[in-house]
């Protein structure tokens, strides 16, 4: 607070401005009274000049947050100077201007305090006159249509007619932030009636933000109110909807994530136990070698009973028999399920050629919509540097003029001195009639130069106001170029978010299937390696000749063991290939969500088109006007043109007239000698 003060003590020294003192006292208060964010200057009568200084001192503000100058009897020029300093202020939220009285050049300060303030969220305009103006009101409401940040507002009592709430509601049409009309923003006790009420209810059907007006003392029928209040029970409606459905949204964003995390954990604890199977395997190859090495020493202990045993030996060779075919029908199974994957490898390769081409396909449109909206903003730069040369064209053709009207008036000065030096010679004889026929020349030069200096400040005013308009073409015209090259660049964000994440799934994917694949590799590698064992024991036991009964009754049931291991080994098989299958059943649910996402962009990039279109037709129908515009300003210059030509034959009669009028009176005179005498 206390640096606000110093500032503006500075400026006003600065300026060679008295401080008011009454703003003095108010901020000694508010300082005293640690008021924190809020300047209240209520009831204090501002000068222009002390508006001038403390907008260049909330032009760089970052203390107040709240200004409320209600009833401080603002002028035209005091209200727009402290406004724009508002313009640049990113701290002040709340501005209260009641009762201050504000008409065409308040309406169009705040117009541009709309346009270029961003932090304005409340503004309080009760007990004005802004909309006694149109075209001041129009500024207003352009500069309402394309602010994004205000909420709030209150045209309470500001004359607004029918015409004035139709261009209020183009703007409320374009402009979705304003949320509740009537609970903060207030239009009553205004002259809107049936016309402005209709306009209203064109305004609703497009704006479906608007929740609550209230629009009483306007003359508006009772139909329509009741059609308004329907709108916004409508609307009310609808973001109440909007509100389920994005918490439903997040709800089952959450629960997404959580079944995420359960298959993770799922995922671990059968990585776990394809651990522990191995485990167990190892520790049954390493048993089965110490059996086996019992085995060779019993053998060699009992290699006399060798011929006793050769019958049960054959039983033996049978049983083992019996296990090769097994183990050929386990080869079997085996092939049949590489060529399943085989084939579900070329198809996920088929797939994934055709999602390359659809992207490709998706990525040439892209390309040509960026292209032809490229064209469209060359054809855009076109026309504007068309109109630029008409406008020089014209402002030549206006100078022209000038020069042509300057040597008119020369020529006529000159030959008004010539009258003059001829009516001297004879100014003695007939001073009478000289002076009343230089009194009536005099008068009717100065009505000739009179109307020419107002014709010369016609034309002055309507080429700044060409200027103007062409200024404000040129900001729409970059603001324009400003939107598209933002919805570009979005939207080539947004296809570079695509690809990467259809990238990362594919790798994704590829590197879960190539470790599905390894598992089963291994998987299929230790059963070979298994049943090799087997053969070894088989054959080592053929060549040392048999064992025991109890020795071939205990080598029967371990092979027993060993199919039930190979059957459930193809149990888990079966469940390994059931889960890949419902793995990407999920991962074609998720490429149709990607689709669905696609078709998303799709819409965006035709409602930018559409858009663009609007641009350009809207572009159209200002260069039409302004055309338009030209060409009545090349009749008013026709038409003056015929008038200065006519008023010089005047000039010319008047003069001719006059000369005639001298040498009659000449000739006439009583002095006048012949030559004869």
């Amino acid at each position: 607070m206390e640096d606000f003060r110093r500032t503006y003590l500075r400026l006003c020294k600065e300026g060679g401005v008295d401080p008011q003192e009454s703003v003095l006292a108010q901020l000694q208060e508010t300082r005293g009274a640690a008021a924190g964010s809020r300047l209240d200057l209520r009831g204090h009568s501002l000068s222009v000049d002390t508006c001038a200084v403390l907008g260049r001192v909330l032009h760089k503000d970052t203390l107040f947050t709240e200004l409320a100058l209600s009833d401080c009897m603002l002028t035209e020029e005091g209200a727009k100077l402290l406004l724009n300093g508002l313009c640049a202020n990113t701290t002040v939220k709340v501005l209260d201007l009641k009762g201050n009285n504000l008409r065409s050049t308040g309406a169009e300060a705040l117009g541009k305090l709309l346009v270029r303030n961003k932090t304005l969220c409340r503004l309080v305009l009760e007990w004005n006159a802004l909309g006694m103006w149109e075209e001041a009101f129009s500024v207003f409401c352009e500069g309402l249509a394309t602010n994004a940040c205000l909420t709030q507002l209150d045209l309470r009592n500001n004359q607004i007619n029918h015409q004035g709430a139709s261009e209020l509601c183009l703007a409320l049409k374009r402009n979705s932030t304003l949320q509740e009309l009537g609970q903060w923003v207030y239009v009553r006790w205004n002259n809107i009636g049936l016309l402005g009420g209709r306009s209203f209810l064109e305004a609703l059907q497009q704006n479906r933000t608007l929740t609550h007006l209230e629009m009483a003392g306007n003359n508006i029928p009772s139909d329509t109110l009741k059609a308004l209040e329907q709108a916004m029970d409508h609307n009310s409606d609808r973001q109440s909807t909007v509100r389920e459905s994005r918490s439903r949204t997040q709800v089952l964003s959450k629960e997404i994530q959580i079944l995420k995390e359960e298959k993770g954990r799922q995922f671990l604890s059968l990585m776990e136990t394809i651990d522990k199977q191995r485990d167990e395997m190892g520790r049954s190859t390493r048993t089965t070698s110490i059996h086996v090495g019992q085995l060779q020493e019993a053998l060699n202990e009992r290699k006399s009973v060798v011929n006793s045993l050769t019958a049960k030996f054959q039983m033996t060779e049978a049983a083992l028999a019996m296990s090769e075919q097994k183990n050929h029908n386990l080869g079997e199974l085996l092939t049949r399920v590489k060529t399943e994957k085989d084939e579900q490898r070329e198809r996920q390769s088929r797939e994934r050629k055709k999602e390359q081409e659809d992207s490709a396909l998706r990525e040439g449109k892209l390309l040509r919509e960026i292209n032809s909206m490229s064209e469209t903003n060359v054809q855009l730069k076109n026309k504007l540097e068309k109109m630029e040369s008409r406008c020089k064209s014209q402002q030549d053709q206006i100078f022209e003029l000038k020069q042509e009207l300057t040597n008119s008036t020369a020529e006529l000065k000159l030959r008004l001195a010539q009258a003059e030096e001829r009516l001297e010679m004879e100014k003695k004889r007939s001073k009478q009639s000289l002076e009343d026929m230089n009194n009536l020349r005099q008068k009717e030069v100065d009505h000739v130069n009179r109307h020419l200096e107002e014709s010369q400040r016609a034309l002055q005013d309507r080429i700044l106001k060409l200027e103007g308009q062409r200024i404000q073409l040129e900001e729409e015209l970059s603001r324009a170029k400003a939107a598209c090259v933002t919805e570009r660049a979005q939207a080539e964000e947004e296809q570079g978010k695509v690809r990467v994440q259809v990238r990362l799934e594919e790798q994704q994917r590829v590197s879960g299937l190539e470790e599905k694949l390894r598992g089963l590799r291994q998987s299929r590698d230790e059963s070979q390696s298994h049943c090799s064992q087997q053969k070894q024991t088989i054959a080592e036991l053929q060549a040392r000749s048999g064992q025991q009964s109890i020795e071939t009754d205990g080598l029967r049931r371990r092979i027993e063991e060993l199919q039930q291991e190979l059957s459930g080994k193809d149990q888990e098989k079966v469940a390994e290939v059931s889960r890949v299958r419902v793995e990407l059943q999920e991962q074609m649910g998720h490429l149709q969500a990607e689709r669905t996402a696609q078709g998303g962009l799709k819409e965006k990039i035709a409602a930018l088109e559409r858009e663009m279109k609007v641009l350009a037709s809207n572009h159209r129908e200002a260069t039409l006007d302004k055309e338009s515009e030209i060409s009545s300003l090349f009749e008013k210059l026709r038409l003056r043109e015929a008038e200065i030509q006519r008023m010089r034959e005047d000039e010319a009669q008047r003069a001719s007239f006059l000369q005639n009028a001298i040498l009659t009176y000449v000739q006439g005179s009583p002095l006048h000698y012949s030559p004869k005498k």
